[in-house]
């Protein structure tokens, strides 16, 4: 997730422009000013407006570059976007729904996606001329309500297994893989925390990124987010291998760059992340000799283990013309396009048949995260994630610190779940 997580992980309403409220900051307006300047001059067709969170010279060149394909395909309409904080980003929408300045498409966070389909934000474009036979199941699940579509995915991603090969060489202790189970990987930790390294480290900081790289853990020892006490052994793993030492128990407080970061400087022989961190790595620890393979399974009689997706959605705001919003989905769904923004958005496309491009399938770091991601699910999907995910990652917290035990914790936090409404 970039969270985007995510993170580091996840990314509308007529006359936007025309006038601005009080309800919005004022370097918002300011930015969406310029746009409807920037677009009225050029405007060639009906305007279309987009939302998007994204602040690397990365994403905003792929943003740039997909509205200005979009723009030269056709002359009906016009796109421009409008860069609004990820910190602000749910509220300025909320703000929106409550004042009608809302633009016509928004990109945000996959597992925010329901919440606001239920606030009224988001219209049903099940008639669009989308594949959706052709994207993956997890991520377009989340893009839906009722059988309804409310846009589609736009960027999808997980965690996987990164992995030190010099430390493992140096240890004699053979590369995790698709067999590797939790007792393997317990045993890998342990045997290589030593000399101030930690056999792994995860982001558990006390957000929706900590959820969406712990509740992996959960889903693969068999609850699920409504069904914690069914987990309950993730709990028992964590608590016994931050006890150990081989679990970082600086985790608790580290974001998926923290992590991210010490698996760089030699600090952590594993750590879980997703692919969002390989540019990165190439930039910053170019000699750095690593592996990415799929998570830990729990048993050896048990499937791939479940990861998390993460990544971000485009819905198209409940408007009474939706055809430019519609027009622009149409010309992202197509495999070449979405292929080309995601080679420079850095994560992968949500179509099977674009996210078989050489470009991943050819790499073998690439390949495992397009592995890991056959069995991954979206957080929630529900309208109440928020509070479910408040809900777990406190569970975590409290038993990755030991402040309760693993019994005590997956009790109290399966009552605070079945309390979310």
């Amino acid at each position: 997730m970039k969270l985007t997580a995510g993170a580091e992980k996840f990314h509308n309403k007529g006359g936007f422009f025309m006038k601005f409220k009080k309800v919005l900051t004022a370097g918002i307006a300011g930015a969406a000013i310029c746009a409807m300047m920037a677009g009225t001059a050029s405007a060639a067709g009906q305007e279309v407006v987009i939302w998007d969170y994204f602040e690397t010279d990365a994403q905003k060149e792929m943003m740039q570059t997909l509205i200005d394909g979009f723009n030269e395909s056709q002359d009906e309409f016009t796109a421009s976007h409008v860069y609004v904080p990820f910190a602000d980003y749910e509220k300025q929408l909320t703000l929106g729904i409550a004042s009608g300045e809302l633009p016509d498409l928004v990109i945000l966070d996959g597992c925010s996606m329901a919440s606001f389909i239920q606030l009224g934000l988001f219209g049903d474009i099940s008639d669009a001329e989308i594949n959706w036979d052709e994207y993956i199941q997890g991520p377009l699940e989340s893009t839906m309500m009722d059988g309804k579509h409310y846009g589609i995915p736009f960027a999808t991603n997980c965690t996987a297994l990164y992995y030190n090969k010099d430390m493992f060489d140096a240890a004699g202790i053979a590369y995790p893989d698709e067999n590797t189970t939790w007792d393997d990987f317990r045993e890998m930790a342990k045997a290589l925390t030593k000399d101030g390294v930690y056999g792994f480290g995860n982001a558990a900081t006390n957000t929706d990124e900590g959820t969406f790289q712990c509740l992996q853990w959960l889903y693969t020892a068999g609850g699920s987010y409504t069904d914690i006490e069914g987990g309950i052994d993730a709990y028992r793993l964590m608590q016994e291998m931050i006890e150990e030492g081989s679990w970082t128990k600086e985790c608790v407080n580290w974001t998926q760059s923290d992590v991210n970061n010490n698996f760089m400087a030699g600090n952590l022989a594993m750590q879980q992340n997703g692919p969002w961190q390989i540019p990165g790595i190439e930039a910053n620890a170019p000699d750095l000799n690593y592996g990415v393979t799929v998570l830990p399974k729990r048993d050896a009689d048990s499937g791939q283990a479940t990861s998390i997706l993460g990544g971000e959605n485009m819905g198209v705001v409940n408007k009474e013309d939706m055809s430019g919003a519609k027009a622009f989905l149409q010309y992202y769904d197509q495999t070449e396009v979405m292929v080309n923004a995601m080679k420079q958005y850095g994560s992968y496309p949500p179509k099977t048949e674009a996210a078989q491009d050489s470009y991943w399938t050819d790499d073998p770091i690439q390949k495992a995260f397009l592995t890991q991601i056959e069995t991954s699910i979206p957080r929630g999907p529900s309208a109440s994630w928020p509070s479910y995910s408040s809900a777990i990652q406190t569970g975590f917290q409290e038993v990755m610190t030991s402040a309760k035990t693993p019994e005590q914790a997956a009790a109290d936090t399966q009552a605070a779940v079945d309390a979310v409404q």
